[in-house]
This record gives structure tokens, C-alpha cells and sequence, in this order.
């Protein structure tokens, strides 16, 4: 049986979206101490860039870990038709009862291109820029 090298394929995209950080766990008060103005109650906006790597063996007949085209049409039904221009927290029913942080955002996106991908297992890592100072890296992992 033969090797096959290793490669990381990652696609870059973009989406607008708003929303609130406001927990309905913890009183006006600590979200205004916790979350500052970005608990403000009509919420805010960014320019998501999201990155999604893929991790996989590089097929000799095709010489990809997966053809980009069809990496870019399921990014487009997990992410972009769901959240680009949107309030995450009125337009996107996984965010009624979680805080749209980032971190959260980010899982959303793992969960919905792995139900996306044929090959789901490829999924190795998602990255959020929220802003260029604040970057946030989900693979998949949980604590017990």
C-alpha cells in the first residue's frame, strides 16, 4: 500500500452580519459589565473573514485534498446563505438560546459545513477574524 502526502487546502471567505452579545443568563447589569457596548441594545456589526482549512490526503488522480469549487458551494449553503447579511441573533435559529460570540459563530460554521462535506472528517479547522485584533481558531474540539 502507498503513502499519500498529506495537504491542507483553506478557503477564504467573507460575510456581513450584526448582533448583540447579550447572555438571557445573567441580568442587564452583568451583560453591560461582561460584554461593555457591544451589549448595546441594538446591536453592531462586522466584516467576518472566515477560513476554512481542510486536511486530507492529496488524491493522485486529481492532485487536490478537495476540488475548491466544491468546497466554495458548500461554504456557500453552510455559511453565506444562512448568515451573510443578517442578525445572527433573529435570523439564525441556532443563536436563540446561545450568545453569538465569535467562539460560537465558529462552531456554527464547523457544525454546518460538516453536515455539508461528503467527506466530513477532511474539516480540520475553522478561523474567525472578527475584527483584524481579535481571531478566533475552533477545531472540533470539547472539554468532558
Amino acid at each position: 500500500m502507498s503513502r499519500l502526502p498529506v495537504g491542507y487546502l483553506t478557503r477564504r471567505e467573507y460575510f456581513s452580519a450584526c448582533h448583540r452579545l447579550h447572555s438571557p443568563q445573567l441580568s442587564d447589569e452583568k451583560n453591560l459589565e461582561v460584554f461593555g457596548k457591544c451589549n448595546h441594545i441594538n446591536g453592531h456589526g462586522h466584516n467576518y473573514v472566515v477560513e476554512v482549512t481542510l486536511r486530507g490526503p492529496i488524491e493522485p488522480k486529481t492532485g487536490m485534498v478537495m476540488n475548491v469549487h466544491d468546497l466554495k458551494i458548500y461554504f456557500k449553503k453552510a455559511v453565506m446563505d444562512t448568515m451573510d447579511h443578517k442578525n445572527i441573533d433573529k435570523d439564525v435559529p441556532y443563536f436563540k438560546d446561545v450568545v453569538s460570540t465569535t467562539e460560537h459563530v465558529a462552531v456554527f460554521v464547523w457544525d454546518g459545513l460538516k453536515a455539508q462535506l461528503p467527506n466530513p472528517e477532511l474539516l480540520y479547522e475553522v478561523k474567525i477574524y472578527e475584527t483584524e485584533k481579535n481571531i478566533i481558531r475552533f477545531r472540533g474540539e470539547y472539554t468532558n
